[in-house]
């Protein structure tokens, strides 16, 4: 029996009371032990590092930042360090380096970036850097303004990496000891309104998820360079389909062989299979998620397995994956949580 420790990130809406914690037994097919990790204000998107620790957004009143948590991977329990908090409320993505010295945020609202020391046991230090994006889109209701819905790392940490929603840009920057600069920008169509971007584990490849047009773009990756290149860009909706729908997450088989995506309104998963000589995508299936609007999902660590998270229904569900077919198959489909939108897994066995 192989069992995971995961984390789920939440609205603190309805009885929703902040992070909370799961296991999912291999061998058994099944979540167990949800509970309440941490309470706190609006965490919707947390990351968990190699060195056992826990990093959540958060909000408190107008203000909202980032907060630490050393993490028990055997009883789930979060221990918190301290937080980091500013004016600016907006915070929806936090990331970590893998040297685990500097954590990224995204602010929706504010439009900016900010990249933060990490002191050596963990907790969050200061600021050593913000950018502030500038610029619009043709969607008036969502590109008003600068909107930054991802923050995070090239594969080789070379550069920090920024989607923005309202300006349809993805922006590089040199990262030199958390000094941001900005280096490259990667303008995509007019109104597709980018969401998040994941990077292929092993071939130079990026695969940006669009929120408004519901579309993945193929870029190629020039990690000497720092520059991306569109190759394709493909729908994640089936053919005439017409209805509201928006793009969510985005995220890759660790063997790179799939691309996995969520549709909010559809409600769905749809699975793509790449091209390892082109990086390029194909359709594999969509499948329902079984709930309303699908905010995040993620693959366990042996890949076996996709846990999706339906915001509005509140509930989780699992698939069995074939790792060979990229298929999806449904396990279960009514395991409450209360407004989940994040899901991340440790990534070894407990």
């Amino acid at each position: 029996m192989t069992t995971y420790r995961g984390y789920i990130g939440t609205y603190s809406k309805g009885d929703s009371k902040g992070v909370y914690t799961f296991t999912l037994d291999t061998e058994a097919k099944s979540l167990q032990q949800l509970d309440v990790a941490a309470e706190l204000k609006d965490p919707t998107f947390v990351a968990v590092t190699n060195t056992n620790k826990l990093y959540a957004v958060m909000k408190e009143g107008s203000e909202g930042g980032i907060h630490a948590f050393d993490l028990d991977p055997k009883s789930g329990s979060l221990t918190p360090l301290n937080r980091n908090i500013t004016s600016d409320g907006g915070p929806c993505h936090v990331a970590v380096r893998s040297d685990n010295l500097n954590a990224l945020s995204a602010n929706y609202h504010s439009g900016s970036i900010f990249s933060y020391q990490l002191k050596e046991d963990g907790s969050v230090g200061e600021i050593l850097s913000s950018v502030t994006h500038e610029g619009s889109g043709p969607n008036k209701d969502r590109q008003e303004k600068a909107h930054a819905h991802f923050s995070g790392f090239t594969p080789d940490e070379q550069f920090a990496v920024a989607v923005d929603l309202g300006t349809d840009e993805v922006i590089l920057y040199k990262n030199e000891k958390g000094q941001l600069e900005r280096h490259f920008t990667l303008n995509v169509a007019p109104g597709a309104g980018p969401r998040h971007i994941a990077f292929h584990p092993h071939e130079a490849y990026a695969y940006i998820m669009t929120e408004l047009s519901n579309e993945v773009i193929v870029c190629e990756y020039n990690a000497s360079l720092g520059e991306l290149t569109e190759v394709q860009t493909i729908s994640t909706l089936p053919e005439g389909f017409v209805e509201e729908s928006y793009g969510s997450a985005i995220h890759l088989s660790s063997d790179g062989k799939f691309v996995y995506v969520a549709n909010r309104g559809h409600n769905s998963i749809a699975s793509f299979a790449v091209n390892e000589l082109s990086g390029e995508l194909t359709l594999v299936e969509i499948i329902s998620t079984e709930g309303n609007w699908p905010r995040d999902f993620q693959l366990d660590p042996s890949g076996s397995f996709l846990i999706a998270s339906n915001q509005e229904s509140g509930n989780m569900t699992m698939y069995e994956r074939n790792q060979s077919s990229g298929h999806l198959t449904l396990i279960e489909k009514d395991i409450p949580v209360p407004y989940p939108v994040c899901v991340v897994f440790v990534q070894d066995s407990i």
